[in-house]
């Protein structure tokens, strides 16, 4: 499939790295210089534009291209770039990344959105889910009061890319808990036996006071920080 992606940060860089991982043909839009990698993912085609502009959209042919992912952090954004994909290029797939939650009922068929995607409620039912099927006497997941969700993407220099996620979870900090792992296949809760792949975003609850370990962690060896 071809496959256009309107927004170069974390998000979409990870989907990108998924789906040319998997032999389609990905390109990336994002009108920020500083956004653009073609070293890091040299298999994806980039280009330096505002993916809310029509003139940019119609010299990207955005027509040709199978499925459309508006996956910028402005929800604005995302709409507009699933309208105009839908609605002047007859774009088949628009999926939509949804930032802010309160925004969610914006995103449907009027603005040519065929799939929203919440990271947030998506992260939360998860959460939610396994409290449901383990019990809370059973401590699915400890008690994190002021928990904050963190995430970050895997590179190729991540420490924990091609490993198997028990690598991770047994050297979290104490007070984080990894709770989901997005991938090419969506959303999924953590598995033991699943290895750790370059793209994946693990994401975590945290006590405040641990994310600076976090950070340390998942850090590339002599690289400070490592979340996005």
């Amino acid at each position: 499939m071809r496959i256009a992606i309107a927004g170069a940060g974390s998000v979409g860089r990870s989907i990108a790295t998924e789906l040319a991982g998997n032999g389609h043909d990905v390109l990336l839009i994002d009108r920020d210089t500083r956004a653009i990698g073609v070293d890091d993912l040299p298999e994806v085609e980039w280009m330096l534009a505002d993916a809310c502009e029509l003139s940019a959209l119609e010299d990207a042919r955005l027509g040709g291209f199978d499925v459309v992912v508006a996956a910028s952090s402005d929800d604005k954004v995302n709409l507009v770039v699933s309208l105009l994909a839908k609605t002047e290029f007859g774009v088949e797939r628009v999926i939509a990344r949804i930032n802010e939650p309160a925004n969610e009922w914006l995103f449907d068929d009027s603005w040519g959105v065929d799939l929203a995607v919440s990271p947030p409620r998506l992260i939360a039912d998860l959460v939610e889910g396994l409290h449901e099927e383990e019990g809370p006497e059973e401590g699915a997941l400890p008690p994190l009061p002021g928990a904050e969700i963190a995430e970050s993407v895997l590179h190729a220099a991540s420490p924990f890319a091609g490993r198997p996620e028990r690598d991770l979870t047994s050297a979290l900090p104490r007070g984080v808990a990894l709770v989901a792992v997005l991938g090419s296949g969506g959303v999924r809760p953590p598995d033991p036996d699943r290895t750790l792949a370059v793209g994946n975003t693990v994401v975590f609850l945290s006590e405040p006071d641990s994310l600076g370990p976090l950070e340390e962690l998942l850090s590339p060896p002599g690289e400070p920080g490592g979340e996005d």
